[in-house]
């Protein structure tokens, strides 16, 4: 091969890894509840660094959702959402021009306020899973809303907080897992069948409104969750208790999950209380869980925070903070958008105001946010449901509306 067929197939081959890099990340999907791996970051790239004046173009707009605070997922060409609409807590499946392809009711609404869909659909291996804020965990076909099996979280000794169930399911290998609270506070149910294959033992709490996170820390399978007492880590074997901390009892509402990277894991949340980081340690197959440092530099209520490189971004207050993962060394604080919500994609961060339907782009690094895009959508009331950024479009539910942008680069 001479010099100029190695140069043209050196290009070629780097021509192929970037697209099917581009192509990973556009048909990854979001399928579940912050993500392809549950850590708020899309596996999205070749998306724009800067958005043009007023927004990226919108490709449509979807109206009818209901009242919710749920995020949508995506998986197999379809957009799955979940809204009260018309007395029911409904299940709704739109195709990716955002035209509504079916809608099936789950349950009655939470109606003590604020009322509105919490649970984000989780769907896998062609079954999408719903839980409403009365406790009914609903198993349904995701090409037509058929119902597989269901399940009553209060058949399990345990009750919602005041603002009802607000998880969202977490798939494990062959398990759904969800909180009833109480003695049994996590169950991992058969995601085929619906039978229960364990319950948590060695500790209570009540659910309260954060998800069930998997960790694998050496070797170790770990489910992590907040609850009402603390956060806590069980076996995703067995239920059994690895470890229990008491951050946060007793408070208000507990809403964010945990996050997990480099051993470490990372809890915050809202009304005053601030941040917890632990540090994992394995020994014999048991996982223990060491304070590593708390702070009152992010008091997140309920958007959620991501991990990138060593470093914690995440909702604080009316703004945005920086924090050292290992170190919990605060690294700035920004307004933007003020209080909200956030994903990552391709570098970026991606924030959803509370108020206003105010979104923006902007960098992640721990040298300071910049804002290089806004955009506003229309909606009432306050907007509490994440960005979602999957096959090179961004999502934007805002109460009753649905709005998908364009956000790929070129």
């Amino acid at each position: 091969m001479g010099k100029s067929q190695r140069a043209s197939a050196t290009a070629l081959f780097t021509t192929l890894l970037i697209l099917s890099s581009v192509a990973i990340g556009a048909d990854s999907g979001w399928s579940c509840w912050m993500g392809p791996n549950r850590d708020g970051k899309s596996l999205d790239t070749g998306l724009l660094k800067k958005w043009p004046e007023g927004g990226p173009k919108l490709l449509w707009q979807a109206k009818g959702l209901g009242v919710g605070f749920s995020t949508v997922s995506v998986s197999d060409n379809t957009v799955y959402a979940t809204g009260d609409s018309k007395d029911n807590l409904m299940l709704f499946a739109f195709d990716m021009n955002g035209k509504e392809k079916w809608r099936v009711p789950v349950d009655k609404p939470w109606t003590p306020g604020p009322g509105g869909s919490r649970s984000t659909p989780t769907v896998d291996d062609g079954r999408v899973y719903v839980l409403s804020g009365n406790g009914v965990l609903a198993c349904m076909d995701a090409k037509s809303g058929k119902l597989n099996w269901s399940k009553n979280m209060r058949d399990f000794g345990g009750k919602p907080g005041g603002w009802g169930y607000a998880e969202s399911v977490l798939i494990h290998g062959n398990l759904a897992i969800a909180k009833p609270g109480g003695e049994n506070c996590i169950v991992a149910f058969n995601k085929t069948n619906g039978e229960v294959v364990w319950k948590s033992t060695g500790f209570q709490a009540g659910p309260e409104y954060g998800s069930c996170v998997s960790i694998q820390h050496e070797g170790v399978d770990i489910i992590a969750t907040g609850t009402n007492a603390g956060i806590v880590g069980v076996s995703a074997k067995t239920g059994e208790l690895l470890w229990l901390n008491d951050w946060c009892k007793g408070n208000t509402a507990n809403c964010p999950d945990p996050q997990y990277a480099d051993g470490y894991v990372f809890w915050a949340n809202g009304y005053g209380k601030g941040g917890i980081c632990l540090k994992l340690k394995a020994n014999a197959g048991k996982v223990a869980a060491e304070q590593a440092w708390t702070t009152r530099d992010m008091v997140c209520h309920h958007g959620g925070y991501i991990i990138h490189e060593g470093y914690i971004y995440g909702n604080h207050n009316g703004g945005w903070s920086c924090l050292e993962l290992k170190t919990g060394k605060f690294m700035w604080n920004e307004t933007a958008v003020g209080k909200g919500s956030l994903c990552f994609a391709d570098g970026m961060l991606y924030l959803f105001g509370e108020n206003g339907g105010k979104a923006a782009l902007a960098t992640c690094s721990p040298d300071g946010m910049q804002v290089t895009g806004n955009v506003t959508v229309e909606g009432s009331g306050p907007s509490w449901a994440h960005p979602v950024v999957t096959g090179g479009r961004l999502y934007l539910r805002f109460a009753d509306n649905l709005y998908c942008f364009d956000v790929k680069a070129g």
